[in-house]
């Protein structure tokens, strides 16, 4: 990790870059795939199963006696562990359930939203370096919560054409309509196009590859909505003198090991605590498993030691962090002053694995800076708000006459013309 020592503000904006991802390259590939999708349907996938993911398939739909299998292939305590963070997602989300309010903005001029769950919604999840089940619970509970009629997944199988099990017993336990043996760009293009197998969907979520993300924002263009636009994932570490340097080092690792492009970032007040960490940071790394990933992704993290707690709030706003964790004596003060960050970690003991997995909270979370702009994964992600307005005579008499001097100002005669009209009926 490059370390920087008291950095001017003006050095800011370089230590906020991520990763460069540069999918100019791939965008003709992705199209290619996409329209042959469109064109061939089932065939087409199955054929880019062949090719991508090196298995052959003769249908792409998840057998009810391929669950039942999985059940069996996955262990009580595994279980129980998916259903004990499902109650706890399940939770939390449906505290975030809408209710509306008629206001009545003038006399006889009444105003209400309702909430609509979107009716087709389609999830893909992940299945290469590490198969995030997880995030089958982080999709599908919400979804089936603002009661989506249909949920269809989208998962790449293995090399014996088979799903992993723990994606199908977690996809069970949440409520997931239908499952399908699709992964990549071609799984992308069939829940946005539809195939004679894979329904067509009107929003797709999930995390994914450079291939994916470049294939969510082509189809979001024009013919199925997305949930966000996201990247390579990423931690913010805030820590003062009072920090355990061993949690912060795991903190640390345990986002660097998500993959080479991922990105972690420490910002501290403590000499001290920087020099412990970068120690931890080594120990730690050598005995973890994906110790070569992790390592790639430490190539593009950073550790930085400001002057001020002031300083370090200030620069975490400005790299907009997906994860932002803060181990500080003063943690829930720096909290309120938190405005750009996807989820929000608190004290020594709440690390990001909390949340990734069993607090309740949404791993499903904006990256690269988009936390500026967009929230997470959470309730209403999968329901449209529908506005209504009625009027009585009363209500036309109240606003009647600024309507139709708004419309002759901007000279739309036709708008004009429907309130006089009616004006004239009283």
């Amino acid at each position: 990790m490059k370390i920087i020592q008291y950095p001017k503000q003006d050095e800011w904006a370089e230590i906020c870059q991520r990763p460069h991802l540069d999918i100019t390259q791939l965008q003709q590939t992705v199209s290619s795939v996409l329209s042959d999708v469109k064109a061939r349907g089932d065939q087409a996938v199955i054929d880019y199963e062949q090719r991508f993911d090196h298995c052959s398939l003769t249908s792409l739909s998840v057998t009810p006696q391929e669950m039942d299998e999985a059940e069996a292939l996955v262990s009580p305590a595994l279980r129980e562990a998916i259903v004990l963070a499902h109650e706890n997602i399940l939770k939390f989300h449906a505290s975030q359930k809408f209710e509306g309010q008629k206001v009545e903005t003038r006399p006889g001029v009444v105003c209400w939203q309702k909430s609509v769950a979107i009716e087709r919604v389609g999830l893909y999840i992940p299945g290469g370096t590490a198969p995030l089940f997880s995030t089958v619970l982080m999709l599908a509970t919400p979804a089936k919560i603002a009661g989506c009629s249909e949920i269809v997944l989208c998962t790449p199988p293995n090399r014996e054409g088979r799903v992993n099990p723990a994606i199908l017993v977690a996809a069970r336990v949440a409520g997931v309509s239908k499952v399908f043996k699709a992964g990549g760009v071609q799984a992308i293009g069939a829940m946005a196009y539809g195939t004679q197998s894979v329904p067509k969907v009107f929003k797709i979520f999930g995390p994914g590859n450079q291939y994916v993300m470049a294939a969510k924002q082509q189809v979001s263009l024009g013919d199925v909505a997305i949930d966000m636009p996201a990247g390579p994932s990423e931690v913010c570490v805030l820590a003062d003198e009072t920090a355990n340097t061993a949690f912060v080092a795991a903190d640390l690792l345990s986002q660097a090991e998500h993959g080479i492009d991922s990105q972690v970032l420490l910002v501290t007040t403590s000499e001290q605590v920087l020099a412990q960490v970068q120690q931890e940071v080594d120990r730690q790394l050598a005995l973890l498993p994906r110790k070569e990933i992790a390592e790639k992704a430490l190539d593009n993290s950073r550790m930085v030691l400001v002057a001020s707690v002031d300083e370090m709030i200030h620069l975490s706003n400005a790299y907009a962090p997906e994860h932002l964790i803060i181990q500080t004596r003063d943690y829930e003060q720096l909290a309120e002053r938190v405005v750009n960050a996807g989820s929000v970690f608190l004290g020594p003991y709440a690390c990001e694995s909390a949340g990734d997995y069993a607090s309740g909270t949404n791993h499903t979370l904006p990256t690269h800076g988009y936390a500026t702009a967009y929230s997470g994964v959470n309730l209403d992600s999968y329901c449209r708000k529908i506005t209504f307005q009625h009027l009585t005579p009363e209500g036309i008499r109240q606003i009647g006459p600024a309507v139709e001097l708004m419309a002759e100002a901007e000279q739309l005669d036709a708008h004009k013309n429907a309130m006089t009209i009616r004006i004239n009926s009283l």
